[in-house]
C-alpha cells in the first residue's frame, strides 16, 4: 500500500518560502522550502528532485493497484510553487518520471498542465536512473548535468569530493531525537559543499541519511539535516540524528 502525505496543492496566497531555512553551498545561499523543493533566489531558479511522475500507472502495469493520483498531486504542488515564486528557470534533478515511458503515459490533462507551468521560463530535465531518456516530448531541454556558476546539478551524487554539487537520487530522510521521542521525515542534507534534496514525488519514499549509501558523501563535522515539517523546515546538526 502506498501512502500519500504532505504533497497537496499549495493554497492560494500562501508564501511557499514561509518557514524555510537557508542553506549555503559553495558560497551560494539556497532556500530549503517546506515543500521539499529548493529555491535559488540569486538565480531565480527552482530545483525539484525525484518527482517520479506516473509511478502509480507504472505500478498498475505490474498488477499493483494504487490510487492514480500521484502525478496530479505533484503537478499541483509545482503549479503552486511556480505561481508564487515566478522562477525564470526550473531544474528537475532526474527521476522526474518513474520510467522513460511515463512521459508517454501522461494523460492529456496533465500534459497540458505541464506545458502551462513551463511557459515563459527555461525548463531543464536532468537525466535520472529511472528516466535516462524521456520517450515523449514533454517540453524543456534534456541533459545529463548542468553547471551554473559554482554549482553543478546532477541526479546521482558522485563519490568523493564534489564542491558545489546539488543532487537527488537518494531520497534522504532522517530521524532526530526530540526529548524522549524521535521523529522521522524527508529532509535536505548538506555540509556546505554539497546538498542532496528530498524526493518531491507523492509516492516516493525516504532513505535514512545513516544508510551506507550516504557514507563518504559528506564531511561528518559539517553535516546537518533540514527536516520537512508541517509548513516549515527544521534544521538539526548531525549529533541529533538517530539510526533508522
Amino acid at each position: 500500500m502506498v501512502a500519500v502525505a504532505g504533497r497537496a496543492r499549495l493554497p492560494a496566497g500562501v508564501d511557499p518560502a514561509a518557514g524555510s531555512v537557508t542553506l549555503t553551498v559553495a558560497g551560494c545561499a539556497l532556500t530549503a522550502l517546506p515543500s521539499g523543493a529548493l529555491w535559488w533566489p540569486g538565480e531565480a531558479t527552482l530545483i525539484l528532485a525525484d518527482m517520479h511522475l506516473e509511478k502509480g500507472s507504472r505500478m498498475a502495469m505490474r498488477g499493483l493497484m494504487v490510487p492514480p493520483y500521484d502525478t496530479g498531486l505533484t503537478l499541483g504542488l509545482i503549479e503552486g510553487l511556480v505561481a508564487a515564486l515566478e522562477p525564470k528557470r526550473v531544474i528537475s534533478l532526474g527521476d522526474a518520471f518513474d520510467d522513460g515511458g511515463g512521459a508517454v503515459r501522461l494523460e492529456l490533462a496533465c500534459r497540458e498542465r505541464l506545458t502551462a507551468v513551463q511557459a515563459g521560463r527555461d525548463w531543464i530535465w536532468i537525466a535520472g536512473n529511472h528516466d535516462p531518456r524521456l520517450e515523449a516530448d514533454v517540453g524543456g531541454i534534456e541533459t545529463d548535468e548542468l553547471a551554473i556558476g559554482p554549482l553543478v546539478f546532477r541526479h546521482e551524487p558522485r563519490q568523493g569530493a564534489a564542491p558545489g554539487e546539488i543532487a537527488g537520487h537518494l531520497h534522504p530522510a532522517a530521524r532526530v531525537f526530540l526529548g524522549p521521542k524521535s521523529v522521522r521525515r524527508r529532509c535536505f542534507v548538506c555540509d556546505g559543499e554539497r546538498l542532496i534534496l528530498p524526493a518531491l514525488g507523492a509516492y516516493a519514499g525516504g532513505l535514512s541519511v545513516t544508510d551506507p549509501a550516504f557514507h563518504g558523501l559528506f564531511r561528518r563535522e559539517a553535516l546537518s539535516v533540514a527536516l520537512l515539517g508541517d509548513g516549515r523546515v527544521y534544521s538539526f546538526p548531525r549529533r541529533m540524528l538517530s539510526a533508522g
